[in-house]
């Protein structure tokens, strides 16, 4: 017979599972790069928790670096797209007259 944290760990599984089909999905059909951007994050905290909940279940420590490191590429990761994602806008934004617009 299982105990509650083997049924919990395996619940787990299958709800984070389905958050990344359902982030997968927005990051292929979402409207704007701002939707794909935060799917793509979405994605990866889904991922460190996957590595957290199978450090749990294997019981071996070394996924928790895996998770930690993981979550820094993945902040890193976000930040940089986000500024591209507002540096975009300011461009589009931008008068077409030839002018560079500064970075103030």
């Amino acid at each position: 017979m299982m105990d509650i944290l083997e049924i919990a760990v395996d619940l787990s599984f299958i709800l984070v599972m389905l958050g990344v089909v359902f982030a997968f999905v927005r990051l292929v059909i979402g409207p704007t790069l701002s939707d794909r951007v935060v799917a793509l994050d979405m994605m990866t905290v889904l991922l460190v928790s996957f590595c957290g909940l199978y450090a749990i279940l294997s019981d071996d420590t070394a996924f928790i670096d895996v998770a930690i490191v993981l979550a820094l590429v993945g902040f890193l990761a976000t930040v940089a797209l986000a500024r591209f994602v507002e540096r975009r806008k300011a461009r589009a934004v931008a008068p077409e007259h030839g002018e560079e617009q500064g970075d103030d």
